[in-house]
């Protein structure tokens, strides 16, 4: 496996070894040891598939205070512009947000650490989204911060006139300077 730093403090795009011929193709979906070798020793106690259709936008979703999840996202069918953004106070990148196209060819995961909003935008026509994550959910302590507030400015690559599906939560969500925030 191979690990890639992202813009974020913490955060890395792992590419898995695959192996393929005509037949197909063969990859280690999670190995322990593999990840403590590279740095990345987390406890996971729960693993989470989504699918959403062609302009979902799933996000900007976490946990609050000691219930933050660290999370293991990738795509096992689909296309996805993946977002994750930094609510770490003592973060070197506080308030930094970063994107990746998550798809079924590149194979690629994203570990999002805990204290990091998450989100996803399908491209796709269809896309199946896994992730694991290192606390258990908890919808009391379920925050979101808005996916298009102004003052993060994300590019989302959304299609010009067209709005992405969100759910009534997510459109009502917290702007960064008003959501919740980790020391």
């Amino acid at each position: 496996m191979k690990k890639i730093a992202t813009k974020i403090h913490d955060a890395w795009l792992l590419k898995p070894k695959v192996f393929g011929d005509a037949r197909g193709f063969f990859m280690e979906t999670w190995n322990r040891q593999t990840f403590r070798e590279s740095g990345l020793d987390f406890d996971f106690v729960q693993d989470n598939h989504s699918r959403s259709a062609k302009h979902v936008l799933r996000g900007l979703h976490y946990q609050s205070g000691d219930t933050a999840q660290g999370k293991l996202v990738w795509v096992t069918s689909g296309t996805v512009f993946d977002v994750l953004v930094d609510l770490r106070k003592s973060s070197p990148t506080y308030g930094v947000w970063d994107g990746y196209v998550l798809n079924t060819e590149t194979h690629d995961r994203l570990w999002v650490p805990a204290g990091c909003a998450h989100g996803f935008l399908v491209l796709s026509d269809i896309a199946d989204f896994h992730y694991k994550v290192t606390s258990p959910y908890r919808p009391d302590m379920e925050r979101a911060l808005v996916w298009n507030d102004p003052d993060l400015a994300i590019d989302w690559p959304i299609e010009i006139g067209l709005e992405p599906l969100v759910s009534a939560k997510d459109a009502i969500a917290a702007t960064f300077e008003a959501c919740e925030k980790y020391e």
